[in-house]
């Protein structure tokens, strides 16, 4: 027999180095449960098997197996106890044999209906209601698991679009296939022979828009306020051009008087009376009388008379 000398643990930390000192040989011993053992002084012989130390650690083969026949999968199992997922698969194995036996047991049981037992199997009910809804029954997927309290539980899982739904049934085994109930919703619409599939929601009708005026066009994108449009500017007014000087008043002459000339009242009147305005466009005026001037007033001059 060789003596090893252990020099350290390898890079994963789940093998130990050791080294042969006669020859530099080095060797790997993978650290497992009979290991731990030996290293504790645990009483094991030679000819003990890897069950029996196992035995000892963790959870217990009667443990796993209730743990898996109660619905739980290897991994679940496995993070709960810590321990390796393989070791875990080998006492799984045979409960999940079970499983599988009681869900195909469950599909050719008959489902309960208000009235009694239906004449078709579940399958076959599934099966029907599948095609009505337009989906695949090949693309579903079976379960079952025991309760505590005997009883077992069928699973049904199939996919719609991007949804995963399931539905569960209770299994009862008995003569001519057994019976199943319906244990939530989507189980009892599966196997209702009486429903039908809900409607799609039926979508308005759009108005039409008046798309040549500015008011019904369609506006991409959220909307934003109008912007005022700025004020129109006015121009800027040119200053007053600078008056020209204002001459000093001068004194008029004095006009040397004329003899006077007698002046008959027509042409008083007629000097006397202003000049008519122009007529404006769009209004006419009546003529106003005439009016003495204030000379013919002052010498007593009639109208129509001779001074």
């Amino acid at each position: 027999m060789r003596e090893l000398k252990v020099v350290g643990l390898d890079v994963d930390g789940k093998r130990i180095i050791c080294e042969a000192p006669d020859s530099g040989d080095n060797f790997a011993i993978r650290v497992d449960n009979r290991l731990r053992a030996a290293v504790r002084g645990d009483k094991a012989t030679s000819n003990q098997t890897e069950i029996e130390v196992e035995v000892t650690q963790g959870l217990r083969p009667k443990e796993i197996q209730s743990r898996i026949r109660a619905g739980a999968s290897v991994e679940q199992v496995a993070a709960i106890a810590g321990e390796d997922i393989d070791r875990i698969r080998r006492f799984a194995n045979p409960v999940l044999l079970e499983r599988a036996r009681a869900a195909e047991l469950a599909t050719a049981a008959h489902p309960v209906l208000a009235d009694g037992p239906s004449v078709l199997t579940l399958l076959e009910t599934v099966t029907t209601a599948m095609i009505n809804r337009g989906l695949d029954p090949n693309a579903t997927n079976w379960d079952a698991w025991r309760n505590e309290d005997g009883r077992w539980t069928v699973q049904l899982s199939w996919k719609a679009g991007r949804s995963d739904l399931q539905a569960h049934f209770r299994f009862t085994p008995g003569s001519h296939g057994g019976t199943v109930v319906a244990f939530d919703d989507s189980a009892s619409e599966l196997i209702d022979p009486n429903f039908a599939p809900r409607p799609l929601r039926p979508v308005a009708a759009v108005a039409q828009l008046d798309f040549e005026s500015p008011a019904a066009a369609p506006v991409p994108g959220p909307v934003t306020p109008p912007v005022p449009a700025p004020a129109a500017v006015a121009p800027p007014v040119a200053p007053p051009a600078p008056l020209p000087p204002v001459a000093a008043p001068t004194a008029p002459p004095v006009a040397q008087p004329e003899p006077a000339v007698a002046q008959t009242s027509e042409d008083t009147v007629a000097a006397a009376e202003p000049e008519p305005a122009a007529p404006k466009p769009r209004r006419t005026r009546k003529a106003k009388p005439s009016v003495p001037a204030w000379e013919d007033v002052l010498l007593g001059v009639r109208s129509g008379t001779q001074r």
